[in-house]
């Protein structure tokens, strides 16, 4: 989207705000203090996301029914700002947010942007044509930007969590689960510094990538929990000033039925406004998240490798031709989409790590950056592993080049160590690695145990479960 909001042949209208007169385009919904933003800041092409202008919107939403009930505002004017706010919640209004990301620290352009955009569609819904809504005097009454768009990154990332991301990682947790069961008798070669180790069932790999989701899931509720105290009712600097007591208790409560995201004011807002801690810890374990999906898509796409020259231990759904050039060539492009997402939200990670910087005294002045890239990492994260299930690891099959590996593996003479001691195994091993042979030929041959025993002691099945024991 262009920062060019008005060109020569446009027609344009005359707003007003304290700084004087600003041209407008005519059948804009913002006014001067956007088109303001718009001029001083044509960066990039970026804006704030669908849910971000949500959760603003039913922020004025909330503020104007809680300062009707105050008396503090009357109820046609509360009711037309709360069907205006409604319709931009809604996304009918998207084209009028025209602020770039890259703008005023504390967002104060974008909460303008609300809150003229919702006090000129309000003003249209009133019956009394001679009235105007003002978008400081009523729609930001009792606020500041200064706790609005904390607050709205909060809840923004919020609703992504619970719409998006959450069920997202439900639905990859089963999908592992699912492959853990079906590949539970699949005996393979285990691998630690990418060298044999003992044998592993491709089923308990998978229950091991499960785990990393279900703690994944975890960390996701820990976060909930320090994103819901939000920063409203601080105003300019935590003290409150121009609200009234309760003003923020009473929003939020409305706002927690609204939304179905519980979110409470903060029990500390000089903390709430000066730092952007509950974020980075967010994005913290956003990256954490976004870590344990690239191992999953990594080790994946390893085990797929081959046909012929890999370990060829998984065969990937074919989705796409791999190469413009090798006809027949099928490469892991789900993985590799999905690992690609995962060093954007590490990226990002690092982004808002640098914008905590920012906070200084009562402010911090990086919040669009960081709520930016906060919601773009849930986002990001909630597809990748929506594909990475539905395109990728649902249609996963084993092969039967892992068990076929199993019984040249030398890692096997592990469980010889318990009788035969260390340092006889490791003899029988490193043998077994320059003749070729097998663990169980080489060890009839240096040791006195029958071909039964020793094939009881090297059974890999056995070698899967806690307990295994040499001979008694």
């Amino acid at each position: 989207m262009s920062n060019n909001t008005s060109s020569p042949q446009q027609t344009l209208r005359v707003e007003r705000d304290s700084m004087g007169e600003m041209p407008v385009p005519a059948n804009a919904y913002w006014g001067a203090s956007t088109q303001r933003a718009v001029l001083n800041f044509p960066i990039s092409n970026l804006r704030f996301s669908r849910s971000m202008i949500k959760a603003l919107a039913l922020i004025k939403l909330a503020a104007a029914k809680t300062n009707a009930e105050n008396g503090d505002l009357p109820k046609t004017i509360a009711d037309a700002i709360a069907t205006a706010a409604q319709e931009v919640a809604d996304g009918a209004l998207d084209e009028h947010f025209v602020v770039d990301i890259f703008q005023t620290g504390s967002g104060t352009s974008t909460n303008m942007n609300a809150n003229e955009v919702i006090a000129r569609r309000a003003s249209q819904h009133l019956v009394d044509s001679k009235s105007k809504i003002h978008p400081n005097d009523h729609v930001n009454m009792g606020q500041s930007s200064n706790d609005v768009i904390p607050t709205a990154i909060h809840l923004a990332a919020l609703l992504d969590i619970k719409e998006r991301l959450l069920p997202a990682l439900k639905e990859l947790s089963r999908c592992l689960g699912r492959k853990a069961k079906q590949f539970d008798k699949v005996i393979k070669t285990g691998r630690t510094h990418l060298q044999d180790a003992t044998p592993i069932t491709l089923g308990q790999e998978f229950l091991g990538y499960k785990g990393q989701v279900d703690n994944a899931i975890k960390r996701l509720r820990y976060a909930q929990g320090r994103l819901s105290q939000v920063a409203l009712g601080g105003t300019a600097v935590g003290t409150g000033i121009n609200t009234k007591a309760g003003f923020a208790k009473a929003t939020l409560a409305e706002l927690s039925l609204l939304t179905g995201v519980k979110v409470k004011e903060t029990s500390n807002h000089f903390q709430a406004q000066s730092s952007i801690d509950e974020i980075v810890d967010c994005s913290g374990v956003l990256k954490t998240i976004a870590t344990s999906i690239y191992k999953i898509a990594n080790d994946v796409r390893w085990m797929g490798s081959g046909p012929r020259a890999g370990l060829a231990e998984l065969l990937l759904p074919a989705v796409q031709p791999g190469s413009s050039i090798m006809p027949g060539k099928v490469n892991p492009v789900i993985c590799e989409s999905t690992m690609q997402v995962c060093f954007k939200v590490i990226g990002n990670d690092a982004t808002v790590t640098l914008a905590s910087q920012a906070s200084s005294f009562e402010l911090n002045v990086a919040l669009p950056v960081a709520a930016h890239c906060l919601l773009e990492s849930i986002t990001l994260l909630a597809a990748a592993s929506a594909n990475l299930s539905g395109n990728c690891l649902k249609g996963l099959k084993a092969t039967a080049n892992g068990p076929a590996l199993v019984e040249r593996g030398l890692a096997l003479c592990t469980a010889l160590a318990p009788v035969v001691g260390y340092d006889l195994a490791a003899e029988i091993a490193k043998e077994a690695a320059q003749s070729g042979e097998t663990i169980l030929l080489v060890a009839q041959r240096k040791t006195s145990l029958s071909v039964e025993e020793l094939k009881r002691l090297l059974d890999p099945f056995a070698m899967t479960k806690p307990g295994a024991k040499g001979s008694e």
